[in-house]
């Protein structure tokens, strides 16, 4: 597998962290788990549950080892840092500092270990006023100015159902960081500290509106912006049974095919039209929508090139053609043979695709390998 041989050390819990560190695992690196044996990863007691842990762990933490360690004791500290010399990567979601005060800190690990991609995710990162506050995805959102262009139509930010800072921000930035130092230390011999911000790659996501306000000081317009309804063309419109529509006819020759297909021919001269006029064509589009359901509108786009789909609810989705045949949705067997069904690595590789390998380990699960693998046998309390 193409990271056969990388060794990775996760100190992460619940979802940045360990979405990064399954993307790695996938493709075959050592994920160790790095976990209190007490509580270990909180994301274990979450509901609802699989067997003795939730859904979500069981999502990301596939192919990966455990193995249980007190970092404040100093039997876990000394096995830990053996194990740091054997690691490629760690990966930590402390806040800054945290691990200084455990005496592990970066500057620590790499004198036992030079090599070491030490990747640190944190809200805002390691340096700048809000280094020390705590933060999660709505917070990431707010400080990066997502959240006030992400308004409904009564002016009310609306919270994302999907993590984007944690995700896109957090996990996503750190693997590509990682990854990036794996190939650079390949060159150099060296290990170097990955400093991801789920604040900085939030604001990184913003390419379609903030790169206009860097270049005129203008602020965007909530309401006006192209992708975020501000046109006739890029919309949700509600249908005859109370299901939606979406409209991505941007470019010209969409917003042709659609306007023939809804009967509003008129409207094709219209696409750039002023703001005042997007929202009369939009109530002549949704008087249009209404008078059909949706599956009545999904056959008339069927063979239509107009970027018109239907709103699938999750339930539609999981059982929808596409998901089917690109196998995102994928059923494994648990420990005990039952059937699992979880979210597929969405990388394809032609030649050496991701694999599912492993259960989700239970707590402290490998301690007895891994250390034999060091050549030690200890007490680890």
């Amino acid at each position: 597998m193409p990271l056969e041989g990388i060794r990775v050390l996760d100190l992460t819990r619940l979802l940045p962290g360990p979405y990064a560190s399954l993307m790695l695992a996938d493709f075959g690196a050592d994920v160790i788990k790095i976990e209190d044996p007490k509580v270990g990863d909180y994301a274990r007691w979450g509901e609802p549950k699989i067997h003795n842990y939730s859904a979500m762990f069981h999502s990301l933490n596939r192919n990966k080892r455990s193995m249980a360690l007190d970092l404040k004791s100093e039997n876990g500290k000394t096995i830990f840092l053996e194990l740091v010399m054997t690691a490629d990567v760690l990966i930590e979601s402390f806040r800054p500092g945290v691990m200084e005060r455990l005496n592990l800190g970066y500057e620590v690990l790499k004198s036992y270990n030079p090599k070491l991609i030490y990747c640190a995710i944190t809200g805002y990162g390691q340096t700048g006023p809000l280094r020390d506050v705590p933060g999660h995805d709505i917070n990431f959102l707010s400080y990066s100015g997502v959240l006030d262009l992400q308004k409904g139509s009564d002016g009310h930010p609306v919270t994302s159902p999907v993590q984007i800072g944690d995700i896109g921000g957090g996990a996503l930035m750190a693997t590509v960081g990682i990854l990036t130092a794996i190939i650079e230390a390949g060159k150099s011999g060296e290990g170097q500290f990955v400093d991801i911000s789920m604040l900085d790659g939030t604001i990184s996501w913003m390419q379609t509106t903030l790169p206009n306000y860097l270049a005129t000081n203008e602020r965007p317009v909530n309401g006006e912006l192209l992708l975020s309804g501000g046109m006739a063309c890029y919309e949700i419109y509600e249908t005859r049974d109370k299901r939606f529509l979406s409209v991505g006819a941007i470019e010209p020759k969409f917003w042709i095919n659609f306007c023939k297909v809804i009967g509003k021919a008129e409207l094709i001269s219209q696409l750039n039209a002023s703001f005042e006029e997007q929202k009369r064509m939009k109530m002549e589009i949704q008087s249009a929508i209404e008078k059909k359901t949706l599956q009545e509108w999904v056959v008339l786009f069927q063979d239509v090139d107009a970027c018109v789909s239907p709103v699938l609810t999750i339930a539609e989705m999981v059982e929808h053609p596409q998901i089917l045949q690109r196998q995102m949705i994928e059923e494994v067997q648990d420990l005990n043979s039952l059937p699992i069904r979880h979210i597929a690595n969405p990388i394809k590789l032609s030649r050496t695709p991701a694999i599912d390998f492993r259960n989700p380990p239970d707590l402290g699960e490998h301690n007895e390998e891994v250390l034999e693998e060091l050549g030690i046998i200890r007490d680890l309390k």
